[in-house]
């Protein structure tokens, strides 16, 4: 049988594709198509070149029809399809499919699939027919994405206790600075300790990195961050658990050894249950536990509004910047916290917090709880108030 398109390779193309096939680093596709034109330039034909490649016969035509029409290039790497599906839905049928998808899932599914919406459609009589690739196109180009979620804080709606601490929490950040009394915003986090089984291999001339999928748990560790905003100043302290007891010692830090001159140290946190006073009470004499209270001033950020608390920005630029990686022991831990510590110290980096009190009632409205007067609301009122009414 003539081939109807004959491959020809000149000696540098020879010699790139040697150099690939035996590099052991290219892919596999890519491979095999170097080792059908190379023996396609040496005179195989076909079926010859298909029993030794295991390769199907229409498979080496395409490669070699890619050579000849488009080059060595596309011959190698062919592009992929650009082939669009046509589907026929027009605004309605769409919109309902969306809603769908956005919807509950039928009983015994957690979730949408490209199987199921065709099926209800049809049920519902929102269309006659439909297929998989189209609810996957509509979907893809829809704005929305129904199967992505992600975490977050959501703070009940009118509720006069979260509105409370919030405004607190504001009015003190806009506090003006004064070293006897430094705002101090104070968080923990855990961190899970993970070591490597086997030693990664280093970067190399055209080789990456590389690393072993095995990995061993170490158990975990806590982190507390002491982060003053106003003094460009942040510290972390590493432990092996979070009690009431290490918060109590947190406190005693606080007060004898980062702010020894300080009048009274103002300290925002949030309402965790080891975040009490009551707890130096357990560690420390009682009249040590009230020297370290009289020291102290405390504001809450409100419950599912963690958002207030600028030590976990500063945990969110530790966790990128230091903590992205395993980990292995504490040790390794606090060497690395103290230099990520140290560096943002010397640099001088802060918050800079806008958000006020006033901003809240505008922007978080629903947040606030709704005010209802009372009918006698005249009685109470001046009569001078009471007439401007009418």
């Amino acid at each position: 049988m003539v081939t109807k398109y004959v491959v020809v390779l000149s000696v540098p193309e020879q010699e790139m594709l040697n150099d690939l096939v035996t590099s052991g680093t290219q892919r596999v596709r890519k491979v095999a198509h170097a080792h059908i034109l190379l023996k396609a330039n040496a005179g195989w034909v076909d079926q010859q070149v298909s029993q030794a490649l295991n390769i199907s016969v229409p498979t080496i035509e395409r490669v070699r029809q890619r050579f000849v029409e488009e080059g060595i290039e596309q011959a190698l790497n062919p592009r992929r399809s650009t082939r669009r599906y046509e589907y026929l839905l027009d605004g309605v049928q769409e919109a309902h499919l969306v809603a769908l998808a956005c919807g509950q899932p039928p009983t015994g599914y957690r979730r949408w699939s490209l199987r199921l919406p065709p099926s209800r459609m049809v049920r519902l009589e929102y269309v006659d027919e439909i297929s998989h690739e189209t609810v996957r196109q509509v979907m893809q180009g829809n704005e929305l994405k129904p199967w992505l979620k992600k975490e977050w804080c959501i703070p009940p709606k009118h509720s006069a206790e979260f509105v409370y601490y919030m405004e607190d929490v504001l009015d003190v950040y806009h506090r003006p600075v004064d070293p006897l009394r430094p705002i101090i915003c104070f968080d923990e986090t855990p961190v899970q300790l993970v070591s490597e089984t086997r030693q990664p291999i280093p970067i190399k001339t055209d080789q990456p990195e590389r690393y072993d999928y095995e990995y061993r748990r170490e158990g975990t560790a806590n982190l507390f961050m002491f982060f003053a905003p106003l003094q460009n100043w942040r510290h972390v302290k590493v432990t092996e658990r979070r009690t009431k007891m290490d918060w109590a010692w947190c406190m005693h830090d606080l007060v004898y050894l980062h702010f020894p001159n300080a009048e009274r140290c103002v300290v925002v946190q949030d309402q965790l249950n080891t975040h009490s006073p009551a707890a130096l009470y357990q560690v420390f004499e009682p009249a040590e536990a009230k020297r370290i209270l009289d020291r102290l001033e405390f504001h809450f950020t409100p419950k599912h509004g963690s958002w207030l608390n600028m030590a976990e920005i500063e945990f969110s630029v530790l966790s990128r910047q230091c903590l992205d990686g395993y980990i292995p022991n504490l040790a390794t831990l606090e060497c690395e916290t103290l230099a990520w510590e140290t560096e943002r110290n010397s640099n001088e980096a802060t918050v800079e917090w806008r958000f006020t009190t006033a901003d809240a009632r505008i922007k978080l409205k629903k947040l606030y709880p709704i005010v209802h007067l009372k009918e006698n609301v005249k009685e109470s009122l001046p009569i001078k108030a009471w007439l401007t009414q009418y």
